[in-house]
């Protein structure tokens, strides 16, 4: 985990585009970018290559929809550890490292990891959260099943508030 800050690139309202549309096909072609947004086939390859050379593009992903592999059950457990120097890195590498875990989250508050874990059957789940108890550190877990699902807008893009927008975009030149 780097918790160092990252800064915004500095992005245009072009360089916006391009990302609004790979995030919502990553396989769309050259050519239909650039059809779509009026440049040249090598304008947008060398703006898409700049975005991967700045850690904007972090990657070309496929979507695999866990329903196809019978991942439906759904749990958010909350899990509370012992505070030693290091525990928020270690622990967390843990938990992220164990089969069944989606994602993981280190929080303040009350509950020190937020762990969302997708599984096809409750035994597969319980024996998951048995995998938890046993990292070093961890004290209690508290789990939520999920009962339905929304689907919401995932792309970063697509979630900009117009402040956030405006403050990746390079200063107007004019």
């Amino acid at each position: 985990m780097n918790d160092a800050l990252r800064t915004a690139p500095n992005l245009d309202e072009t360089d916006l585009a391009i990302l609004e549309r790979v995030e919502t096909d990553f396989d769309v072609s050259l050519e239909t970018l650039a059809e779509e947004l009026d440049l040249s086939k090598s304008a947008i390859h060398y703006r898409l290559n700049k975005l991967k050379d700045n850690d904007v593009i972090e990657g070309i992903t496929a979507d695999v929809d866990p329903l196809a592999f019978g991942l439906e059950m759904v749990a958010i457990t909350d899990v509370s550890v012992t505070h030693e120097q290091g525990y928020s890195e270690d622990i967390g590498e843990a938990l992220a490292g164990l089969e069944g875990v989606d994602q993981v989250y280190y929080t303040l508050g009350d509950i020190d990891f937020v762990v969302i874990s997708r599984v096809q059957t409750r035994e597969q789940l319980n024996e998951l959260i048995d995998r938890i108890v046993a990292i070093g550190g961890v004290n209690e877990t508290s789990s939520k099943f999920v009962m339905r699902e929304f689907e919401n807008e995932r792309s970063v893009t697509a979630n900009l508030t117009p402040a956030a927008r405006e403050a990746v975009l390079e200063p107007s030149t004019d």
